[in-house]
């Protein structure tokens, strides 16, 4: 075989093998999704009733955010894969690594390499920190994720363990870092619960909430400007929605976590495992319209404080400090932690209050006892437990105290007896 034949023989295989390269990177890539483009004029969403919606998406929740109360869940403490949704714990843990956003990056050969959806970074290319966020979070850039893990990180593994430090201090159990953008690994995963939980702490981040609020941003690689595009379908399309993420590999199929703000009442919504990028955006449309139809923002902390202040007047003399120089029971109670709660429409008027408390005592009772517990329910489901503390300790009586209290009485006698 001459030398011709050969070479040809060589590119003829070089090309079928980036045909494959390709072809894989498409199969995975994060947030690719060319086979399900979705128009979204034409979605079929039903109107949103009090009945539970029926939707395809394997695992979902949506969440309150000031309170992190559950309005929803299907499935939501079975452990999934994530995709692209990933991307919100590396924006976390970059931005409270990161002092300086503006600090110019250099894209290493490897995070250049990076298949799947991509914000089109070359070897050596210059960029701001700021700027691999928004490549990050906006087109779900992996080449991104990759050379943010290895500015902050040293490398993936070393920002992985960093993803996990955060998950851990988050009480997030169920979740596991292995990359920092998300593609399939078996040893990478979370809830939908955990992840609207991770979703709810990062939105206090006040920087991750503009970048991800943003439909369309203009990044620069080594100083020449690029426009890229959010991929959140749902941004600028449903009303109150101001990000978040979303995320598609075979292994998670699509994935999507919502916020959403009408009014007092701001959710979060996630959807994992749907079938389809149809299905992802008509669940989410479903579950949002579900939760603004049928929850309101109730002041429940005024309505535990009036039960109990009530319950100080009727009980004021019902305490027995045995040997105490005094009956006289002071109280207080832990504080509501929010002003507002979430509450069905349907089930307002099943707010109700329970107090248990103990009325007997021996002295001394010391300040800050814990006396009892108020409860908070709505229907049968418990929202809150307060503990109910004495508010000033009341010492036992000394020898002194019994002699005074026995002339009081003794005095009290006279009176009552001659009129003095």
């Amino acid at each position: 075989m001459n030398f011709k034949k050969l070479n040809a023989i060589f590119i003829f295989a070089c090309l079928i093998l980036s045909i494959f390269s390709f072809l894989f990177d498409v199969c995975y890539a994060d947030d690719i999704d060319y086979s399900d483009d979705v128009d979204l004029d034409t979605l079929e969403v039903v109107s949103p009733t009090n009945s539970i919606p029926d939707i395809n998406s394997r695992a979902a929740i949506i969440i309150e955010k000031s309170t992190g109360a559950i309005l929803f869940g299907k499935n939501e403490n079975d452990v999934r894969k994530m995709a692209s949704t990933t991307k919100i714990m590396t924006s976390i843990v970059v931005l409270e690594n990161v002092k300086d956003l503006s600090t110019v990056v250099t894209v290493s050969s490897k995070a250049a390499g990076t298949g799947g959806s991509r914000l089109g970074l070359t070897s050596n290319a210059k960029i701001t920190v700021r700027d691999l966020l928004y490549g990050l979070l906006l087109c779900s850039g992996n080449d991104a994720a990759v050379a943010l893990a290895e500015f902050v990180g040293g490398d993936i593994e070393g920002f992985a363990n960093l993803m996990n430090k955060k998950a851990s201090i988050l009480g997030l159990t169920n979740t596991h870092f292995v990359t920092p953008h998300g593609l399939d690994n078996d040893k990478h995963y979370t809830t939908a619960y955990e992840l609207a939980l991770l979703t709810k702490y990062a939105l206090n981040n006040k920087q991750f909430t503009s970048i991800v609020g943003t439909k369309s941003h203009l990044v620069y690689i080594n100083g020449s400007p690029k426009s890229i595009n959010n991929t959140n379908e749902l941004l600028g399309y449903l009303s109150g929605v101001y990000g978040v993420k979303t995320g598609f590999t075979n292994g998670a199929n699509r994935c999507l976590v919502t916020a959403c703000k009408r009014g007092d009442l701001d959710i979060i919504c996630v959807v994992l495992g749907a079938d389809t990028k149809k299905f992802r955006t008509q669940d989410s449309i479903k579950l949002i319209e579900y939760a603004f139809a049928n929850f309101k923002m109730v002041d429940v902390k005024s309505i535990i404080k009036e039960n109990f202040s009530n319950w100080k007047l009727q009980t004021a003399n019902q305490f027995n400090i045995n040997k105490g120089i005094s009956n006289t029971v002071a109280t207080y109670m832990d504080e509501f932690p929010y002003d507002k709660y979430p509450i069905n429409s349907q089930n307002i008027k099943d707010i109700n209050i329970d107090i248990s408390c103990n009325y007997y005592f021996e002295a001394p009772l010391l300040r800050n006892t814990n006396m009892g517990v108020l409860k908070c329910y709505v229907g049968d489901n418990e929202i809150c437990s307060l503990n109910i503390y004495c508010e000033s300790s009341i010492f036992k009586k000394d020898s002194l105290s019994y002699f005074d209290n026995f002339l009081r009485n003794y005095c009290y006698y006279l009176e009552t007896i001659f009129n003095l």
